[in-house]
């Protein structure tokens, strides 16, 4: 029973290092799989394991038992943490939109853009809609959908009109 109790308080304890400290022991684990592999993952397997082995040896006196029932319940366990975790985490749609992730996109021009001038295009990407000052070689009218090909500055992108048949 002891050994039981001292793996759920290690994952107790592990959860509670997670909490102060952080993604910081997410690091050790990030090649393998950031969402099963999580620090809260590893602490809900740990003290759900620990624990429920405790409780069912308890009720049981079978040890191999326990450990069947402790390791269903790690599993299951770990599992609703890392689907919590990763749900916390978020999906990244609300991350900050970088003018260089809009290369090869698709986006519609909302002024006209002129030879050799400047013009505005509205873009969406990543749930977020952009507007940005818009150059192309050949006169754009607006409207028209157009393929962001190059990063000038971070308010301003090269695009050529898509011509679809």
């Amino acid at each position: 029973m002891t050994v039981f109790l001292v793996v759920g308080v290690i994952g107790v304890a592990l959860l509670l290092v997670a909490l102060v400290v952080g993604d910081f022991l997410d690091g050790a684990l990030e090649g393998l799989s950031a969402g099963f592999f999580s620090t809260e993952a590893l602490a809900g397997f740990l003290g759900a394991l620990g624990f429920g082995g405790a409780i069912a040896l308890s009720a049981t006196g079978s040890t191999s038992v326990a450990v069947v029932i402790g390791l269903v319940l790690g599993v299951l366990l770990g599992w609703l943490a890392a689907k919590a975790s990763s749900f916390l985490h978020g999906s990244g749609e609300t991350d900050t939109v970088r003018t260089s992730d809009m290369v090869e996109k698709i986006g519609r021009v909302v002024s006209d853009i002129p030879e050799g001038g400047l013009g505005v295009v509205s873009i969406s990407v990543g749930g977020h809609l952009t507007r940005l000052n818009a150059r192309s070689s050949v006169a754009v009218p607006a409207g028209t959908q157009v393929s962001i090909t190059e990063v000038i500055s971070p308010t301003a992108v090269q695009v050529e009109p898509l011509f679809l048949t």
